[in-house]
């Protein structure tokens, strides 16, 4: 295929494609520096971290002398291209370049043009069709230069001329936006072949850094915009570093750090990259790099590492298996390298506190959700290590005379970031979540140090007001120890003053674990308890009425002496006299006598159930409905009360699970029972297999599982009817 039209001289006024290049052909690029170092500034984040100090001269020199791109973005606001590696495009191959054959080969009535499916390999340029032009493969190593023809004919045909030693290779496409992507994806793959060869071949440490700054110049400032742009230089990097990391000294260390940089802060480092900076923080922990370049580094990792949750072994969370971090170790370590070198500045934990803060933000709720596993990751990852190391070393289990010296700082470290993780409030919930299988070596739980520190983290969590929260220290399932188990009074992890317990201890009884299930399961505790009563602790106290009041108590003797127990101080007392009012209005309640049934209009709330059945006695009443109405779980402490109740409609209410579990625990002559429509899930709906007298179920519209419908029906032997309509066990 012939153009329409052909120039007197080509060549004779091109415009170089590449200006300001050298001989080699790689431009000399003289952007703006960045003085901040990082997308953070050194001003800002040696203020997020809380330190006072500035950045020294010679950092600064440093920083001074990497790129300036906050957002990875080359330079000028012109248009972007992606990397073709392969496509169609017409070319014709010219001969004798440089001479005035060159004028008569490249007139219309001889040029011939050729379609080709070309390949942008790694060494050279081929056809996927080897013939014509293309017979041979075109190497990189032979190109001498890539530019636009800016000057054709009348037809506007968008060229590009690639200069061989021999001649000249011409690139034709169909409109100026192809034609420059062209452009860019074969100047790239020339320079990515070059570096490849010219760094790998480089001994000298002054002479590597030059190159790497050349080559990170090059992926900032190319319009092509595609993820191996950016990925390219830090493999390359990553593979020197494997081959030449004992070769290079400590000062071309920090260079290599300062002019990678900017790649990173939108690009996690390789595996290599994140060996290379944590031998930097063992090695110089106190160097501005340290807190300058590494911190927005570690802060796009917490941010933006695709953590899948943390993965579940066979005794909870496996810190070996948590997302991103289990299949990039390094990473992770390089994280906790990070942190552990920040702790060693002026300020120590408190600047990893600041840190955390940092990461959470001045908002309510943490806008980075990956942040927060990532972290507990971390944590306990480093952790495992401590005491893996411990036993190498040969430490006793519990030698609480061992100086906190820099290897124990590590655990110290790790136990910070917890405590100031649980210190917010949207992080709680799922920290709760993630600790409440206690994923921890058994080494740490005797150990005093370890258990002294982690106090606070537990604390938070324990005092809680959320029930999804303060719940998490019991055990994860029925038989699992939980941190409530373990701080309890002769426990492995009690203290004399059992403040923690008794913290934790108010918290559950006060709220969601008022239930005689908890008591039945706790009560090995009622010697404990009764001296904490002894000692005038209200959290104790209250327990020992609430023995009292669901009878979890059968002998007689024992009873005697937890009333005692009650009256021998001012204020237990005074709970003992109120458990006795509430008693006496209980049996009032349930004398024989009233009605049989009851239903309550449709907008009665709690109060209204409450207020109703302290009017007089209902010991006869056996069917309540209290079906659409506005009741909640909390009426669930009024009907329990109820000993003859045969029938309960709560059919469109906004009963919940905590209520149904308190209502399976009390009234076993319950036969039927209506939850239509109402919130419950398999986590209430699972306590109904203690109600062995149900007939008939109806469960239709609820959040019911296909799974626990099958237990149900296997635990519920008179089960006669169950309608599951509109439920995933439909």
């Amino acid at each position: 295929m012939e153009a329409a039209a052909t120039p007197d001289v080509i060549g004779e006024t091109e415009t170089n494609g590449c200006d300001g290049e050298d001989g080699g052909g790689i431009p000399i690029v003289s952007s703006s520096r960045w003085s901040s170092c990082a997308s953070l500034g050194k001003a800002s984040v040696s203020n997020v971290l809380g330190l006072s100090n500035p950045s020294s001269p010679t950092m600064a020199s440093k920083c001074d002398q990497s790129p300036k791109s906050s957002k990875l973005s080359s330079g000028g606001g012109g248009p972007r291209y992606k990397l073709i590696v392969e496509g169609d495009i017409q070319l014709c191959r010219l001969n004798h370049t440089r001479t005035i054959v060159s004028k008569i080969m490249n007139s219309k009535y001889l040029r011939r043009w050729e379609t080709h499916h070309l390949v942008l390999g790694q060494f050279a340029i081929s056809s996927v069709t080897p013939q014509g032009f293309m017979e041979t493969p075109i190497p990189y190593s032979g190109i001498e230069d890539v530019n636009v023809i800016s000057r054709w004919d009348a037809g506007h045909h968008y060229c590009i001329r690639i200069t061989l030693s021999d001649g000249s290779l011409l690139l034709q496409a169909c409109n100026s936006y192809l034609r420059d992507e062209w452009l860019h994806s074969v100047q790239w793959k020339r320079h990515v072949f070059r570096y490849e060869r010219l760094l790998k071949n480089t001994r000298r440490p002054e002479v590597l850094i030059k190159e790497i700054k050349n080559m990170v110049d090059l992926s900032l400032k190319t319009p092509i915009q595609d993820e191996s742009i950016y990925q390219f230089p830090l493999d390359l990097v990553s593979s020197l570093l494997q081959e030449n990391v004992d070769a290079i000294g400590q000062g071309a260390h920090e260079q290599i750090i300062v002019a990678l940089a900017p790649l990173l802060e939108n690009n996690h480092p390789t595996q290599e990259i994140c060996d290379f900076f944590s031998k930097h923080c063992k090695n110089s922990p106190r160097s501005q790099i340290v807190i300058e370049l590494f911190t927005p580094v570690v802060h796009r990792i917490l941010k933006h590492n695709m953590d899948r949750g943390i993965q579940m072994g066979a005794r909870g969370p496996d810190p070996a298996r948590q997302g991103d971090f289990g299949k990039y170790p390094r990473m992770r370590t390089f994280i906790f390298e990070y942190l552990q070198a920040l702790s060693s500045q002026n300020d120590g934990i408190q600047v990893v506190q600041s840190f955390v803060k940092s990461t959470h933000g001045s908002f309510s709720t943490c806008p980075h959700p990956r942040v927060l596993p990532n972290l507990v990751a971390v944590c306990l990852a480093a952790v495992h290590n401590y005491y893996e190391n411990r036993r190498s070393f040969g430490f006793l289990r519990n030698d609480s005379s061992l100086d906190i010296n820099e290897f124990d700082n590590r655990l110290l470290t790790c136990l910070a970031i917890l405590t100031t993780i649980s210190e917010f409030e949207d992080w709680r919930v799922p920290l709760a979540h993630l600790l409440q299988s206690i994923p921890f070596p058994d080494e740490a739980l005797p150990h005093d140090v370890f258990l002294q520190k982690l106090k606070p983290t537990i604390r938070n969590i324990g005092d809680d007001k959320r029930c999804d929260v303060h719940l998490a220290v019991l055990g994860i399932r029925e038989g699992k120890e939980g941190w409530f188990d373990l701080y309890c009074p002769g426990a492995i992890a009690s203290d004399d003053d059992n403040q923690l317990y008794c913290v934790m201890l108010k918290r559950l009884i006060g709220c969601c674990c008022r239930r005689k299930k908890f008591l039945v399961n706790n009560f090995k505790m009622i010697g404990p308890w009764q001296l904490l009563a002894l000692r005038e602790n209200e959290a104790a106290m209250d327990v020992l009425c609430a023995v009292l009041e669901y009878e979890v108590c059968d002998n007689s003797d024992l009873k005697m002496q937890i009333i005692t127990t009650l009256q021998s101080t001012s204020q237990g007392k005074a709970m003992y006299a109120a458990l006795c009012e509430r008693q006496i209005q209980l049996r009032e309640l349930q004398q024989k006598g009233g009605p049989r049934k009851l239903t309550l209009p449709s907008k009665s709330t709690d109060a209204d159930v409450a207020k109703m059945l302290s009017s007089g006695s209902f010991g006869n009443l056996e069917c309540l409905s209290l079906a659409f109405t506005q009741v909640t779980s909390a009426c669930a402490k009024d009907l329990i009360k109820l000993p003859s109740l045969r029938y309960l409609n709560l059919w469109s209410t906004q009963f919940g699970d905590a209520g149904l579990q308190e209502l399976s625990e009390h009234l076993h002559k319950l036969q039927v029972l209506n939850l239509c429509e109402t919130p419950v899930t398999d986590k209430g709906l699972c306590c109904l297999s203690s109600l062995k007298n149900l007939r008939k179920l109806n469960l239709n519209s609820t959040h019911l599982s296909a799974l626990t419908f099958e237990g149900l029906k296997e635990k519920l032997p008179a089960l006669q009817e169950c309608d599951v309509r509109y439920t995933d066990a439909w």
